[in-house]
């Protein structure tokens, strides 16, 4: 684990309408980092968290089968659905409290379609660097709706081994789901690096103020901050902790 330094302690708010945007007929995406044709060198990734886009993709379309490889790949749906399907035979369809992973490792295509014709579906696609290069491709999906519904922060994908989340191959990430009811406040991970995405509602974080749905809070060894939903409506979290970062 690298040392936190706490005189180098930051949190560096990013706004919803800051992201770099794609909107093209049947995609609106939004990139909390450089993505795609979208680069600024000073905003490519947080601690080992490479890629966080905010996708709502329309009734009856998608992304049509396409490579990856040597990448962990989370995707979390927060209304609607998404049919995976994968060049090693794993399919299924992505609802809301169904966290999915696929490792690319040495190569593999899928397709992500929205199989309604009725709704649309969006949902969080992320990126985290695996610790080893090369693995064979894989695929894994849990139901934590149960794990969620209790309260607090729930680890939803993990490199730690802890039994409520799918596993990712990065032993320095974990990545925590709250879907707070209104008031409730809950304790930010501390670590190195924290990137907080409110994906609805609001919450007030220590310190830092009012995030909105589609704001983010990066943190950098910043402590453990609290965090509460707001009073009216609640708020859906997506944290992502680790205790590294990427080397370019």
């Amino acid at each position: 684990m690298n040392r936190i330094d706490r005189k180098l302690s930051e949190i560096d708010i990013r706004r919803a309408h800051e992201r770099f945007h794609t909107e093209i007929s049947w995609l609106d995406s939004w990139h909390s980092f450089s993505f795609s044709n979208h680069y600024d060198p000073a905003n490519t990734h947080h601690g080992l968290l490479l890629v966080s886009n905010d996708d709502t993709v329309k009734a009856g379309t998608g992304f049509r089968t396409h490579p990856h490889q040597d990448m962990e790949i989370v995707t979390w749906v927060l209304d609607g659905e998404l049919e995976h399907k994968d060049s090693e035979g794993n399919k299924g369809i992505i609802y809301p409290g169904l966290a999915q992973r696929m490792s690319a490792g040495t190569g593999i295509w899928h397709s992500e379609m929205n199989p309604r014709a009725d709704q649309d579906v969006h949902f969080i696609q992320m990126w985290v660097v695996p610790d080893t290069q090369r693995m064979t491709p894989g695929y894994q999906q849990l139901d934590v709706n149960g794990q969620l519904a209790k309260g607090g922060l729930v680890p939803v994908a993990s490199g730690k081994g802890q039994d409520s989340a799918i596993s990712i191959h990065q032993k320095g990430a974990v990545l925590w789901v709250g879907r707070l009811q209104p008031g409730e406040t809950v304790t930010v991970p501390d670590n190195a690096h924290v990137h907080l995405y409110v994906a609805k509602g609001s919450a007030q974080l220590e310190q830092a103020g009012r995030l909105d749905a589609g704001d983010a809070a990066r943190l950098t060894a910043a402590g453990a901050r609290r965090l509460t939903a707001d009073g009216a409506n609640g708020a859906e979290v997506l944290i992502w902790e680790s205790e590294g970062t990427i080397e370019f």
